[in-house]
């Protein structure tokens, strides 16, 4: 149960989505950012990988809603699905992802840590793998959106299911309509 009454079923309406029932006043701007940082066309990162780094921040974070939620929609849009989200979750080094992400992953692991972590190291060496400077800002931004994300749900003590069936229940609205659709 969450630490405050959202008058709501909280098993019908976990994590955010409770939360931004209970003060759609602010919900809209967050959906609004996530949508656009997640769901929005990009030119050059997909959906699939821009939610890869939601998943992967949040699971940093320990935060097991947001990690449950955006793994289920990261892998409902990459090819190679679960796995691969399970394997960068796991072991970044070792995972099958090619040279740009895994540095923009390891830019969004030091977003996670502290926004001065981000060093001219990290940034060159995703710089090197090709990555352009509009990938190192989103992925920043990425990350420390689902810092306070993270921070939001967790803080206020939100349920997160445990059966995984939601969260892929879940991703096929996501994907097929965004965030800004509740």
């Amino acid at each position: 149960m969450a630490h405050i009454d959202l008058g709501l079923d909280e098993q019908a309406h976990p994590g955010i989505n409770g939360l931004a029932r209970y003060r759609p006043e602010t919900a809209k701007p967050l959906l609004d950012l996530a949508d656009t940082l997640l769901h929005a066309p990009h030119p050059t990162l997909s959906a699939g990988e821009r939610e890869l780094i939601a998943a992967y921040v949040s699971d940093l974070n320990a935060c097991a809603f947001c990690c449950a939620s955006h793994s289920a929609f990261a892998a409902a849009q990459l090819p190679a699905g679960m796995p691969l989200v399970e394997q960068v979750r796991q072991d970044l080094d070792a995972a099958p992802v090619d040279g740009k992400l895994r540095a923009l992953l390891r830019i969004a692991g030091a977003v996670q840590r502290g926004g001065r972590e981000v060093t001219t190291e990290l940034v060159d060496a995703a710089r090197a793998e090709g990555a352009t400077d509009l990938e190192i800002h989103d992925t920043v931004l990425i990350a420390a959106a689902f810092c306070m994300y993270n921070r939001y749900v967790d803080g206020l003590g939100t349920v997160a299911p445990a059966d995984p069936a939601g969260y892929t229940r879940a991703a096929e609205h996501i994907v097929a309509h965004g965030y800004g659709a509740r």
